[in-house]
């Protein structure tokens, strides 16, 4: 039995929806949706329809794309609406959601070790920036460099007055339940689509990106409470890397550009347990592979 992840599918794109098609069954093993399934949700009930029959169990995790409210729908859901809709949406499908408890993971390890899963939603708060950047300058400074993101047009924070504000929400809950789960004895599989520390952004093209990428509040997480893994995606640039020994890896799959569709989306899904003999010992000695 093993424990999979892969993200931003972006089944927007009719080559991933055609690829995703031909995924094959692993009927003994679980999945992780690291967020960006898609636009829609549409593109949410397709992925969970072809992935249920194909996997024991299924994790889900929103990203920011699948909050996106279509500027041609204006009486379309929004914010935190749209969100709780989608939380049904996969919970009517049986998927485990940030809303959920977070499950141990089934298979003892042969070091005794145990664990359990946490899928979170934290946002960004454009605090990803320079220290002589304002909050109030962040999105024109990134302008200034030709980068905006389309969450500035799309991503509606409603009923909160902005997105920092329902970030700032978020992090508080998702902070209340890693608290809690770290007194019950297991090591924490933390899930979430926005990287947690700004030094695994890796933007050489577009460095100022790095605003709507996450929140310098949750750069602590991994020694804070008992991670053994971080699952995140978002930047497209798969990879693995260890922070203090802890492993953190991006499992985006991406736009077509990004991935090679010969290889099928099987290759890219990311073993993250049981641990590969292989990351244990980087772990040990601090080296991390792009």
């Amino acid at each position: 039995m093993k424990l999979w992840a892969i993200g931003d599918l972006h089944l927007a794109n009719r080559s991933n929806r055609e690829a995703l098609r031909e995924l094959p069954a692993f009927p003994r093993d679980w999945l992780i949706l690291v967020g960006d399934v898609g636009e829609k949700e549409e593109h949410l009930r397709f992925a969970l329809s072809l992935l249920l029959p194909r996997f024991e169990k299924i994790f889900w995790v929103p990203g920011n794309h699948d909050l996106w409210t279509s500027r041609d729908s204006p009486t379309a859901l929004r914010g935190e609406v749209l969100y709780r809709h989608l939380v049904e949406i996969c919970r009517s499908f049986g998927v485990v959601t940030p809303e959920d408890p977070f499950l141990r993971w089934p298979v003892p390890s042969v070091s005794g070790r145990s664990y359990r899963l946490a899928p979170l939603f934290t946002l960004f708060d454009y605090t990803f920036r320079p220290p002589h950047i304002s909050p109030e300058g962040a999105v024109p400074w990134a302008a200034e460099s030709g980068v905006l993101c389309s969450d500035e047009i799309l991503l509606a924070p409603d009923p909160y007055p902005n997105r920092e504000a329902w970030c700032a929400e978020r992090l508080r809950y998702s902070e209340e339940r890693l608290t809690e789960a770290a007194s019950q004895g297991d090591e924490l599989i933390l899930i979430n689509h926005w990287p947690l520390r700004e030094d695994l952004l890796f933007l050489r093209r577009i460095p100022r990106f790095s605003i709507w990428c996450g929140s310098k509040r949750t750069e602590d997480w991994h020694t804070r409470f008992p991670v053994a893994t971080v699952v995140y995606g978002h930047l497209h640039i798969k990879g693995t890397h260890f922070r203090d020994g802890v492993r953190f890896e991006e499992c985006s799959l991406g736009y077509p550009r990004d991935w090679r569709r010969e290889r099928g989306i099987a290759t890219y899904l990311r073993q993250i347990l049981p641990e590969p003999e292989t990351w244990l010992n980087r772990a040990r000695s601090g080296v991390g592979s792009p």
